[in-house]
């Protein structure tokens, strides 16, 4: 378990985007109040991989919606294909409908 606790807030978050949505490293950072740190969400993610309960990590991906962080999980491709079981399409390491599924937890968890 990291001991970082911007790791951990990352992690809460992350478990809320729902199967089949997506959010971005940046949008997380802006929520937690920490605009400018989408490397360290990145980071984040990059060390969620045993952390329990369990960080959905393939739900986070860059700006544009491309899967730059694919690279980081067992496989080259595992992202891409827990992504694709929840009906999210994607060509090119990159979703489609990007906007109509993007998660902005700005709006989802506003009070």
């Amino acid at each position: 378990m990291p001991e970082n606790d911007f790791f951990l807030q990352v992690y809460q978050v992350v478990r809320l985007i729902p199967k089949g949505r997506i959010t971005s490293y940046g949008a997380i950072a802006a929520y937690l109040g920490a605009k400018g740190s989408a490397r360290t969400v990145g980071y984040a993610m990059n060390a969620a991989h045993n952390v329990k309960p369990a960080v959905p990590a393939h739900r986070v991906v860059n700006r544009n919606g491309q899967l730059t962080g694919k690279h980081h999980f067992e496989t080259p491709f595992l992202m891409q294909e827990l992504l694709e079981k929840e009906k999210v399409k994607i060509q090119n390491d990159q979703i489609l409908n990007f906007t109509d599924i993007f998660w902005d937890p700005q709006i989802e968890l506003a009070l």
